[in-house]
């Protein structure tokens, strides 16, 4: 398979999809978005593929959500991907979630906005002491109504989930650990290391005793994915307003974002 904003590989029972934009902190597009659905799609298929890894390249970042140059006043464009950035968000999180075999986050980095939720959906999430986690919607005029507010929740507790979202802190790899947000943090030069060691464990146990485990899991949040199919209606319609255009420009032109004028 080619692609031109991931890297994807597989080797010994585990598949391994790396974001490929470290220039961008490894933000995605619409096309980096449909890569990864493809290639998960493609690892769900192969019956010799027991786990499945998602990080990004380099040190840096393991992804921070959409790439706001992307950006223009209706929203985040497609480019020459079949689906825009929201609806291929959505997919993705969704096949993420269905794959009957755990998916693994190596957060190597940011894990910011769009990027944090999808660490967050991931059955298991391991990070670099490096990484750094946090939601970024309301600097920047965008929100997720969705699986990034409710099953954050269900990880954090609604206390903690409030505070991420109001407040938009950046937190390090062993708060998030302590808060429950991931489940273990390693010195950067560990990091590949210890996900391969989580990922051999998990291959040498049943795999339809797996699967069915994480479909037992996730029967108890999947009403949320009908919140995420209403979050993505509402945030495309909020993306062409005022208030969203004011938290794109200041990003790009790097100053503080003024929404007092939309406080009514």
């Amino acid at each position: 398979m080619d692609f031109t904003e991931i890297v994807y590989e597989k080797k010994d029972s585990v598949a391994k999809i790396r974001i490929d934009r470290a220039d961008r902190y490894n933000a995605f597009t619409a096309i980096t978005l449909a890569e990864m659905f493809d290639a998960f799609r493609d690892s769900w298929a192969d019956k010799s593929i027991a786990v499945v890894v998602l990080t990004g390249v380099g040190e840096k970042a393991f992804c921070t959500g959409g790439d706001q140059k992307t950006k223009d006043d209706s929203g985040y464009g497609k480019g020459k991907a079949t689906f825009d950035l929201l609806e291929a968000h959505g997919q993705l999180i969704n096949i993420i979630r269905a794959i009957p075999k755990p998916v693994i986050a190596m957060v190597n980095g940011f894990a910011i906005g769009g990027g944090n939720v999808l660490q967050v959906v991931c059955d298991l999430s391991i990070a670099a002491d490096s990484a750094k986690f946090g939601q970024a919607g309301p600097k920047v005029g965008s929100f997720d109504a969705g699986f990034g507010t409710s099953y954050l929740a269900r990880l954090v507790g609604e206390r903690k989930a409030r505070e991420i979202w109001y407040l938009c802190r950046q937190y390090t790899a062993q708060e998030a650990l302590e808060m429950g947000l991931i489940n273990k943090v390693v010195p950067q030069a560990d990091l590949e290391k210890e996900v391969d060691k989580w990922c051999q464990e998990i291959i040498a146990k049943a795999p339809t005793a797996i699967s069915y485990i994480k479909a037992s899991f996730n029967a108890d949040t999947d009403h949320i994915t009908g919140y995420n199919t209403m979050s993505k209606h509402a945030v495309d319609l909020y993306y062409r307003t005022d208030e969203a255009h004011e938290g794109v420009a200041a990003f790009i032109e790097k100053r503080s974002p003024d929404f007092s004028k939309f406080r009514v």
